[in-house]
């Protein structure tokens, strides 16, 4: 791995509630000679075991106030956090202050949920909402460029380890920065929910009152407004076979249901939830995509979806399991991942559990748990965890249009142009095994991208994906773009040109030569694609001016 873009780890703010593990770290940090700055509990733990530490009062020239309540809040923490020190004009503001940067943070929150659980009062509760280590913990973050944050004791070991190589990469400390954003966003969700639970109940049929208006912005219905499934009573709506009444739709305002169509095959809107909150209607939308792409896969398959897109999807190689597609479905596009839904077609292992546990995910759904995983995953207590009773079958497909219904048959991967061995090689050399494993691969999953859709694969997993667009062009420069700047993270950045040697899946035919010319001149190596294009000729001739291997499906399988 280089060290280009490594930081070296002078000066660290460690400010902890959980102590565990922390006097190990910081004997290491000691031992590499990074100065300590502690506050008041946790720099008397860590004096007790005989290391030096700064008291943040000898820094900041204040001392602790307001019952613990304000110790960091100070422009010498937080300029030395806040400070991006590739900045000339940042390092000489902090030259002219006197301020010291920090380059590593150690911090963990108040035990709120846990004091929550505990049956605390309403004051004790209060006291732990913690304000500093948050404001501490995003400040570094944000920061990422310049500062390194721990917010986990499972990561001192690395952190350790980190300090001795030189100090973190820049895409480790990213990494960091992303689990520390998740950290956050879970506590601060955690204490939204109590705090909506603490307001009075307010007489009225206002939607439950205040809690209602906070937490769905209903608004009332008249008495004598035409009825709709979602005007009638709780009980009125189960006879017609809807199980459950949303918190809201696809916005605040809109209110939502749930049904299950199919008792014998009740899918997603059956599926057991062992954990988690409620499902929310976005949920539902997006773990039906997630599901969908997963089970189109007979290998051991991953996929991670965002707004109704996969944003990851990759199958486990031979003698592989579901934990090695996972990292590589994740690696896709780890930007995109942050608050997805992930879907696999085999069940979670332990090791699976440990991938997904700092990353921010809204729901993870499996056809199992390994014991160990789920008990792993269920510590993430905002993470809705759902069991599928079977693979995903659909025969039909409806969707409401303004005063009407349309029907069709559901697309699913079984035309007769779906099978590699029937496909038409239109340019270049046949593909050879390993090649055409992934436009396989490559054709299976790109009919889970909406239309227009490109998809970009290597090593069966995808690397870059273009999708939703008005024409298939912006297509084929958004899953270019996207390959070479969200990718995997390798020897500290991210992963260049990770278009050149891949293969690329259209869900349709290319209308002009254009789009599949981008592709071929980010090095493309091989198509897949339906054709039936009156220019169908041009494409192939690009083709084989690039050398470039090309198939034809006879197949469309367009997602609208």
């Amino acid at each position: 791995m280089t060290t280009a873009s490594r930081r070296p780890i002078r000066r660290a703010l460690i400010s902890v509630f959980d102590k565990t593990g922390i006097v190990d770290l910081a004997r290491t940090l000691v031992e590499h000679d990074v100065e300590i700055v502690s506050t008041g509990s946790t720099g008397a733990t860590l004096r007790e075991a005989g290391l030096a530490v700064t008291d943040v009062e000898a820094v900041t020239g204040f001392p602790e106030m307001l019952d613990g309540r304000v110790k960091t809040l100070h422009p010498r923490v937080h300029g030395g956090l806040l400070a991006d020190q590739r900045l000339e004009s940042h390092r000489a503001q902090l030259a002219e202050h006197d301020i010291a940067p920090f380059d590593l943070v150690v911090v963990n929150l108040y035990p709120f949920s846990e004091t929550v659980a505990a049956g605390g009062t309403f004051d004790q509760i209060i006291e732990k909402i913690d304000i500093g280590g948050p404001s501490m913990v995003r400040g570094a973050a944000k920061n990422f460029a310049s500062v390194a944050v721990v917010v986990d004791p499972e990561v001192y070991a690395t952190a350790g380890e980190a300090t001795a190589a030189g100090g973190f990469t820049l895409a480790e400390r990213q990494e960091l920065a992303t689990i520390a954003f998740t950290r956050t966003a879970e506590y601060d969700d955690a204490i939204s929910d109590w705090m909506l639970d603490q307001l009075p109940e307010v007489e009225g049929d206002a939607q439950d009152g205040a809690r209602g208006d906070a937490l769905d912005g209903a608004q009332d219905v008249e008495a004598d407004a035409p009825r709709s499934i979602l005007d009638l009573s709780d009980e009125d709506a189960a006879e017609l076979g809807f199980t459950a009444t949303l918190r809201y739709g696809e916005n605040p305002h809109q209110r939502a249901r749930l049904a299950v169509t199919d008792p014998a095959e009740p899918g997603i809107a059956g599926a057991e939830q062992l954990g988690g909150k409620a499902m929310s209607y976005n949920n539902y939308v997006d773990a039906d995509a997630a599901v969908r792409a997963a089970f189109d896969h007979e290998r051991p398959c991953v996929a991670v979806v965002k707004h109704n897109n996969p944003c990851g999807i990759a199958v486990a190689a031979e003698g592989e399991d579901i934990a090695a597609a996972h990292l590589r479905a994740h690696g896709t596009d780890p930007l995109s991942a942050y608050g997805g839904v992930i879907a696999t077609n085999r069940p979670v292992t332990l090791t699976m559990a440990q991938q997904v546990k700092p990353i921010f995910t809204e729901v993870i759904l499996a056809p199992a748990y390994d014991d160990e995983a789920l008990e792993l995953l269920r510590t993430k207590k905002n993470l809705r965890i759902l069991r599928l009773e079977s693979g995903y079958s659909r025969d039909v497909e409806m969707r409401e249009i303004w005063g009407g219904m349309l029907v069709q048959d559901a697309d699913a991967i079984d035309a007769e142009g779906d099978d590699p061995s029937t496909w038409t090689l239109a340019a270049g050399d046949a593909a050879d095994e390993a090649t055409l494993a992934d436009l396989a691969f490559a054709w299976r999953s790109v009919r889970a991208v909406k239309s227009n859709a490109i998809l970009l694969a290597s090593g069966g997993a995808a690397v870059g994906l273009g999708m939703g667009q008005v024409n298939r062009l912006d297509s084929c420069r958004l899953a270019v773009s996207r390959a070479n700047t969200l990718g995997q993270h390798t020897e500290g950045d991210l992963a260049p040109e990770r278009a050149r040697g891949a293969v690329a899946a259209s869900d349709a035919f290319f209308p002009f030569a254009d789009g599949a010319q981008i592709l071929l001149d980010a090095g493309v190596r091989a198509i897949v694609q339906p054709g039936g294009s009156i220019r169908d000729e041009e494409v192939i001739e690009a083709c084989r001016a690039a050398g470039a291997t090309l198939y034809l499906t006879g197949t469309r399988h367009f997602a609208h």
